[in-house]
């Protein structure tokens, strides 16, 4: 693997993007918030509106929306004619990187700005609140979203000064992919970012849009500088923790998963009892926690992470997510552990879902399992159950119908159709994070062909699972059966 400095790091992305971005500027005037990082972003907003403004622009750039929203609502009522605080609340109703914003909402907020009189006395205040018109504007989400990035690549070009222009304008690059990786535009969203971080080193915005650039097994070293930094840059966001472990889970660093994931989980769920919520125990920093565990071979943390989930998503008011981090925990757990008779633990009613929530992986789950101990007609049964929108299902069958193919005598055949869920899966955008398909398919391919005595073909087909999911405790197993062989 190889290792960059910042500088050769920012050489490289110059080349990549086939362009060289001026450097940022000095930072100057920092205002540094605990917990949450450094900035520099002078406004219009009276004094008392300054703290809530600028830690509102600091939460944003660590994706905590909704206490982004909050800091936003106190800077108005601190400075009722400031319009970058209206700016602020309708940028904190866009998710970029999730593909989603609230239009209605974020539209709703910027009427605001009329309705109250606020306004943007600088041209580059009234650049930020045109951009944001733009992100909510006429056309379809991916137009609106290209409006928004141009208008940030003109607000960054006329204040090259300004690092939060030039952050947001990395975001924005990001976001215009609706989701679609594209590593040309991700190192082009780096290359944007990088003279932020480096100017300003608690930048969280600048750590953040680097790290989501190379989130990839490929790419990850390119992203790790940043995630070395970004937890401490913001220990008082729970995004930020889990964040750094986008490259960590790349490059195969179990224990840095889990320690930060368990951060994540502490701060995340700290806030919430502050709040007077539930902790979350089925959710997004848990599943990553508990892909952690599984691969050091903690089966008692991992259990309990399960049994936590699996009580919340028995619970009436349970939402379609943590149904969904609940399957696929499950998945990985049964799978990875390879104890066959977990198949009959963490049980669902599946006529208890609502008919529009899939949870094909919970019954592709249970298929692979039973198939793996013996028992092919009873997998058979939860065949009619692995279906739904999900290109995924559709890969996920393909491998089941080729285990079932070989179970019923026709190898070849059964190897083929795996191969073809493989490359089917190949074609697809890389997707960052645990897997989320039960068993990633060139590690079920793979592990087919050596099951199958074909030592030769199965190497080359988990040499290429390693590639896309480095480290996996299954893949070294695997390994360890080839060169026994």
């Amino acid at each position: 693997m190889i290792r960059l400095s910042s500088l050769s790091l920012l050489a490289l992305l110059f080349v990549l993007t086939g362009c060289a971005q001026e450097d940022a500027a000095p930072a100057a005037d920092l205002t540094h918030i605990e917990g949450l990082g450094s900035l520099s972003f002078p406004n219009s907003g009276n004094e008392a509106a300054q703290e809530p403004f600028l830690r509102g622009v600091l939460l944003l750039h660590s994706f905590e929306f909704e206490f982004a929203r909050e800091a936003f609502q106190e800077a108005q009522a601190a400075d009722s004619l400031f319009a970058l605080a209206y700016w602020g609340e309708a940028m904190a109703n866009n998710y970029p990187l999730w593909q989603s914003k609230d239009v209605d909402e974020g539209r709703a907020i910027l009427a605001r700005i009329d309705s109250v009189g606020a306004v943007a006395p600088s041209h580059r205040e009234m650049m930020y609140l045109d951009a944001v018109r733009a992100l909510y504007g006429e056309g379809t989400k991916t137009e609106q979203d290209l409006a928004y990035m141009n208008a940030m690549q003109a607000l960054q070009d006329e204040h090259p000064e300004d690092h939060e222009a030039r952050a947001f304008h990395s975001l924005s690059i990001l976001g215009s992919t609706d989701g679609v990786r594209d590593f040309d535009v991700y190192a082009r969203a780096a290359a944007v970012a990088q003279p932020v971080f480096e100017a300003n080193p608690n930048h969280p915005g600048a750590a953040h849009y680097i790290i989501h650039s190379f989130d990839d097994p490929e790419h990850a070293d390119l992203g790790l500088e940043a995630a070395n930094a970004y937890s401490e840059i913001a220990p008082g966001a729970a995004h930020a923790q889990h964040m750094t472990t986008h490259i960590f889970l790349a490059q195969g660093d179990w224990e840095r998963v889990i320690q930060n994931n368990q951060r994540a989980m502490d701060v995340q769920n700290g806030q919430r009892v502050e709040r007077g919520q539930d902790p979350i125990a089925c959710g997004h920093y848990s599943s990553w926690l508990h892909y952690g565990h599984l691969q050091l071979e903690q089966w008692d943390e991992a259990t309990a992470l399960m049994d936590a989930c699996h009580d919340q998503v028995l619970q009436p008011e349970r939402r379609w997510g943590t149904s969904n981090y609940f399957q696929n925990m499950r998945a990985h757990h049964v799978l990875v552990s390879g104890d066959w008779s977990l198949v009959d633990s963490w049980a669902l009613d599946m006529d208890a879902f609502p008919e529009d929530w899939s949870i094909w992986k919970y019954a592709a789950t249970n298929a692979f399992a039973l198939m793996a101990n013996g028992r092919v007609e009873d997998a058979r049964q939860w065949m009619p159950h692995v279906k739904g929108e999900d290109p995924l299902a559709d890969v996920t069958r393909m491998q089941l119908d080729g285990l079932f193919a070989i179970a019923d005598g026709d190898t070849d055949a059964g190897l083929a159709m795996m191969q073809e869920a493989a490359e089917t899966e190949a074609a697809m955008p890389y997707e960052f994070g645990p897997p989320r398909l039960p068993i990633p398919s060139h590690e079920a391919w793979g592990n087919a062909l050596l099951a199958a005595d074909r030592s030769d073909e199965a190497r080359e087909a988990l040499a290429v699972a390693e590639t896309r999911t480095p480290g996996r405790l299954t893949l070294a197993r695997a390994r360890s059966v080839l060169d026994g062989q």
